[in-house]
């Protein structure tokens, strides 16, 4: 039957809401990146449209319309961390190649081409890849070994020239290929001969002018131009500190490790709940005291009273404290408590004050760890409302006479408790803080509940999940302490036991011997376990289960290594900063409420649109919520419980199959059988 005028308009006005509905709430299980594009590196011309690398990632600029076009892994590209770009103007084509030798090819359409048979070739040489030079169709890369020949045109490897030497240059002159290696040495070949023979190449001193001189016309040209767009995003790829609280994802960028300094610029990056805007402190918003480097922020910590005042460590130049953006002071060796990490005589002792562990208290104090070898009192506490500072010298902040090194990670738990953790190998071990007694307690009893000692070399991370066990990561697993080990330390902790189920009464520990390196927990108790070379992995609310382990080779991760993780309760969505950038997945799940209330109960998209085959979402629940889906006759379609606040449905009944158009009902019932509220979502088939 054709549908009548009133019909189709009410069928688009339903579409257009959709979209709409969409457009508000992202879909649960999709992924999204946050690419930094502040740092131009390499700007080529393909027709009327500049190509720029930038932080190592990639985007458009149109000279015609003045657009800016991003790109990223979760949308169009291969892979992350961009070494080198160069645009074909015979096939027309830009050819972007990785860090890790994965290789993509870009067209005018923005259509891209895949070729990783050279990322995933295995070879004994050094695969890296220190330039591309176009010729004809084909992009010749010079690399570690020799030079890999690609025909652009029909987008594949075509050849390899294993040299032997580290090729850093190629050019053609009078129908021959030149190369030039490390050393300053030249090879040069018939370009009509068989390169792949090594006997075709020779030695050469005949260099003829200009051969090697790559064009840097357009980078010289377009570089002004450049230099005053904002393609969005964070200004580092770097999220080593991260957490979500006051409405915003807060990071910092640079952070230490046992060895050294990771010594990336000092930043902190707020990303405010659109998901979209960015507020940015960097060098250019601080005056520091004495210190000539600003590097290595490890932390930032907010006035739980006040959401425009925040402080900021840093492992050179101490602690600094900022109002509405705008730089307070530079707490540092000279002008408070703060100490150097090198003698106060050493020319260099004011460039080297390394504080981290920040966090506020309940009662408005801001308590840190100065951690350096020289400091007789390692533990500070500062009233920022009265200036008063408090020193600690407790003996539990020691070890054989040294002070504990690498003491961060801070957390407040329920009790208004401060943890922390030494990820040092001289003594790992997690530290706990009541202020309102200023007693110090410190969990190095690394004993399971089987009375097994475990060989730690680091503690990572802490965290609280939402029954109270406090998780510490390590570099060999994951440990729990429930109530009573938090009380004694002596007790040591609980490793979880998974069962095979495979017919024996055998389990085996929880993620034994990960490297776990960050945990989050959400608003359904799970936990998100970061881990250094494996990814993340998402664990159930009881610990027995492993509900997903992301990983670059199975999802769009941005990398295997990860070092930090933070969950926004609200929306659900979980934020990775990996070693490649920040990226975030979409959870099934949110912070639960107290009291399901009518107006706060919601399903999207909705309606659902023709075509659309993806999760129902209903939100404002409380946890572990039972949930029935009944169709207008109140016949049960689908039921479960929520994960925290959210619930999510397939779409379709009990049997598997999708249900018809129409208007469904959402029952809801607390997890004790109290009646809830009820809801609707229209489908349109």
């Amino acid at each position: 039957m054709t549908p009548t005028f009133p019909s189709l308009k009410r069928l688009f006005l339903t579409s257009c809401l959709s979209f709409f509905s969409l457009f508000l709430h992202a879909q649960t299980g999709t992924w999204k990146a946050f690419m930094a594009y502040s740092e131009p590196q390499q700007i080529v011309k393909g027709g009327d449209r500049l190509y720029v690398r930038a932080s190592n990632d990639l985007y458009i600029y149109s000279l015609s319309d003045q657009s800016i076009t991003t790109f990223d892994k979760m949308r169009q590209l291969s892979d992350t961390h961009i070494d080198h770009i160069a645009w074909n103007p015979t096939v027309q084509k830009l050819i972007i190649v990785y860090q890790n030798k994965n290789i993509d090819l870009l067209n005018a359409s923005d259509e891209v081409i895949n070729i990783s048979s050279y990322y995933a070739r295995s070879m004994t040489q050094d695969k890296t890849v220190n330039s591309v030079f176009i010729f004809q169709q084909y992009a010749f890369l010079c690399t570690a070994f020799g030079v890999v020949k690609l025909n652009m045109r029909k987008n594949e490897v075509t050849e390899s020239y294993i040299l032997n030497r580290n090729i850093t240059v190629a050019g053609y002159a009078a129908d021959s290929l030149y190369v030039r290696d490390s050393n300053g040495g030249v090879l040069s070949a018939k370009i009509t001969a068989n390169l792949i023979d090594p006997h075709n190449w020779h030695d050469t001193t005949i260099i003829p002018d200009g051969v090697f001189n790559a064009s840097t016309a357009d980078w010289d040209q377009y570089l002004p131009t450049i230099q005053t767009l904002q393609p969005g995003g964070p200004r580092y790829n770097t999220f080593s500190y991260m957490r979500y609280e006051g409405n915003r994802l807060i990071t910092a960028s640079g952070g230490w490790k046992d060895g050294g300094e990771f010594m990336r610029p000092a930043c902190a990056q707020f990303l405010e709940s659109d998901d979209a805007s960015w507020t940015i402190i960097g060098r250019e918003n601080v005056q520091p005291y004495s210190a000539t480097t600003f590097t290595d922020a490890t932390a930032v910590a907010f006035d739980p009273n006040d959401a425009n005042h925040y402080f900021l460590s840093t492992c050179g130049s101490g602690l600094y404290e900022f109002r509405g953006g705008q730089m307070v002071k530079n707490y540092t060796a000279g002008n408070s408590p703060i100490i150097s990490a090198l003698s106060p005589t050493d020319p260099n002792a004011h460039n080297y004050v390394r504080v981290d562990g920040i966090i506020c208290d309940k009662s408005g104090n801001l308590w840190m760890t100065v951690n350096s070898s020289k400091a007789t009192k390692p533990m500070l506490k500062f009233n920022y409302a009265t200036n008063e500072w408090t020193e600690y010298d407790d003996q539990l902040l020691f070890f054989k006479n040294k002070p504990l090194r690498i003491v961060r990670g801070s957390i407040l738990d329920h009790n208004g408790h401060i943890w922390m953790v030494n990820d040092h190998h001289e003594h790992p071990c997690m530290l706990r803080i009541d202020p309102t007694t200023d007693t110090f307690y410190r969990y190095d009893n690394f004993t399971n509940q089987d009375g097994t000692k475990t060989e730690t070399h680091y503690v990572r991370c802490v965290a609280e999940d939402l029954d109270g066990n406090i998780w510490m990561g390590t570099d060999v697993g994951l440990y729990m302490y429930d109530a009573a080990q938090q009380a004694d330390p002596t007790q040591g902790y609980t490793q979880i036991k998974v069962p095979r189920n495979d017919g024996t009464d055998l389990a085996d520990y929880l993620l034994a011997n990960a490297d776990v390196t960050c945990i989050a927990v959400d608003g359904a108790n799970r936990k998100w376990i970061g881990t250094s070379g494996a990814g993340v992995y998402l664990i159930s609310a009881d610990n027995m289960e492993q509900l997903q382990h992301f990983t670059t080779d199975n999802s769009p991760l941005l990398s295997n290594d990860v070092e930090s993780i933070a969950v926004n309760g609200t929306t659900g969505e979980v934020f990775f900063g990996t070693q490649q950038g920040l990226c975030s997945y979409m959870s099934d799940a949110t912070s639960a409420v107290e009291e399901m209330k009518k107006d706060d109960v919601y399903a999207f998209p909705n309606p659902v649109p023709h075509g659309y085959d993806g999760l129902i979402t209903v939100r404002g629940l409380s946890m572990n919520a039972d949930v029935r889906i009944l169709n207008i006759s109140g016949k049960l379609i689908a039921q479960g419980r929520s994960n925290g606040g959210t619930f999510t449905w397939n779409g379709r009944d009990l049997s598997g199959k999708r249900v018809a158009s129409g208007v469904y009902m959402i029952a809801t019932a607390t997890s004790e059988g109290k009646k809830g509220v009820v809801a609707k979502v229209a489908i349109v088939r």
